[in-house]
C-alpha cells in the first residue's frame, strides 16, 4: 500500500516564505538586523522588522512568480499599508520599544520558477 505524501502549505505559501527568506538574506547583506520575522498578534503580521542600529524598518515582503497582475509590491494597497502602520505601533508597544525615527519599506520579489530572483528594495514607501 503507497502512502501518499502531500506539503500541507500552498504553493502561493511556500513562494512567499522563499521571498521573505530571500528578503531577510538580502537586508543583512545591506547592513540591517532582523529583529522579528513573520510576528503576529491578533491584528495581523509583520514580515520583517529590522534596524540599521538608528531606524526601525519594518519590511513588507511580496514575492510573485510572473508580473503578469503587476509587479508585486503592487499588491501593497492603501488599507494594507495602513495596517502596517498600526502593527508596527503595536510591536513597538509589545516589545517595550519607545518611539523611535521608523521606516516602512517593500521588498519586491519576482522569480520565476527556474530563473534567478529579481530583488527590489522600495525603501520609505509605505
Amino acid at each position: 500500500m503507497a502512502i501518499e505524501t502531500t506539503n500541507p502549505r500552498p504553493a502561493h505559501l511556500r513562494t512567499g516564505d522563499r521571498g521573505e527568506t530571500l528578503a531577510a538574506r538580502y537586508l543583512e547583506e545591506q547592513g540591517l538586523t532582523v529583529l522579528s520575522r513573520n510576528w503576529r498578534c491578533p491584528e495581523g503580521e509583520l514580515d520583517l522588522v529590522l534596524t540599521d542600529g538608528t531606524t526601525l524598518v519594518v519590511c513588507e515582503v511580496k514575492t510573485r512568480t510572473t508580473d503578469n497582475y503587476g509587479p508585486p509590491a503592487e499588491a501593497v494597497d492603501d488599507a494594507k499599508a495602513a495596517r502596517i502602520r498600526r502593527l508596527t505601533r503595536r510591536w513597538r508597544a509589545d516589545h517595550g520599544v519607545p518611539h523611535v525615527p521608523t521606516r516602512h519599506d517593500i521588498v519586491s520579489i519576482l522569480w520565476p520558477p527556474g530563473e534567478d530572483p529579481k530583488v527590489s528594495h522600495l525603501r520609505g514607501v509605505l
